[in-house]
Formats: C-alpha cells, sequence, structure tokens
C-alpha cells in the first residue's frame, strides 16, 4: 500500500525563510519501462526548503537549521537505493517526506527532473514539481 499523499498548499507567500538546494544529479532506477528500471539514468533533484533560519542565524549554530549535505545524502540515498518506482511523481513525493523530516522544515518543493526520459522526441528535460507541508 503506497502512502497517502502529503498535504498540498496554493499559497507560498508566507512561508517563512527558504533553503535551496538545486542540480543534485543521482543516478535511479526508476521508470515505467523494464530497461529504465534495469539500466537506470540519471534524476536531478531541486529542492526549496521553507524554514525560520533566525534562530541559527543567531546562534550561527548547524544544529538549528537544515544541514544541507546530509539533506543531499538523504535525497541521493532515496533516489539511488530507495524502492523503485514507475513514475517520478511517486519519486518527487518521496523526496518531500524526506525533506520535511529535516529539522525546522515546515514545508517543500521538489522538482525531479529526468533528461534521458525516452521521449521519442527532442527535449532538453521533463520534470514533476510538487510543493508539500508538514500535517
Amino acid at each position: 500500500m503506497k502512502p497517502a499523499a502529503l498535504p498540498y498548499c496554493d499559497d507560498v507567500t508566507d512561508m517563512g525563510d527558504q533553503i535551496t538546494l538545486s542540480g543534485l544529479q543521482v543516478h535511479g532506477y526508476h521508470g515505467v519501462y523494464a530497461s529504465e528500471q534495469a539500466s537506470g539514468q540519471i534524476f536531478i533533484v531541486d529542492v526549496t526548503l521553507y524554514l525560520d533560519v533566525a534562530v541559527a542565524a543567531a546562534n550561527d549554530n548547524v544544529a538549528d537549521t537544515v544541514h544541507y549535505g546530509d539533506l543531499a545524502d538523504a535525497l541521493a540515498n532515496s533516489v539511488a537505493n530507495g524502492p523503485r518506482v514507475n513514475l517520478l511523481e511517486t519519486l518527487a513525493e518521496r523526496l518531500a517526506r524526506v525533506c520535511l523530516e529535516h529539522g525546522p522544515v515546515h514545508a517543500c518543493d521538489v522538482t525531479v527532473h529526468k533528461p534521458q526520459a525516452p521521449i521519442g522526441h527532442m527535449f532538453s528535460d521533463v520534470s514533476v514539481t510538487i510543493h508539500r507541508e508538514k500535517p
């Protein structure tokens, strides 16, 4: 049984401070076709975390914010070693859960790019972007 989707929010104007990690490249084994799940391909992940960084800024302490190196490791591990999925949507949902587990994050935007998707036309990228909040 797949987990239910996290809540969606239309208004991100008052979401607070942001930390962004862009262009995280990870080799993963996801896709609708057996060949994608067998040989894998590069996925590129962008995340924006919404949180209050005032305490971290005042204390100058990484323990009061999100350690983006640890976040990158967790996201990469989830793409590379997590269960194989068919859809970018499912992978994006999984990565949103990873983001929301990190410290004071109360919401996130996650984009998963699949630049080598098996599309029979010239294209530069295909991606899915979601916004999720802690319940």
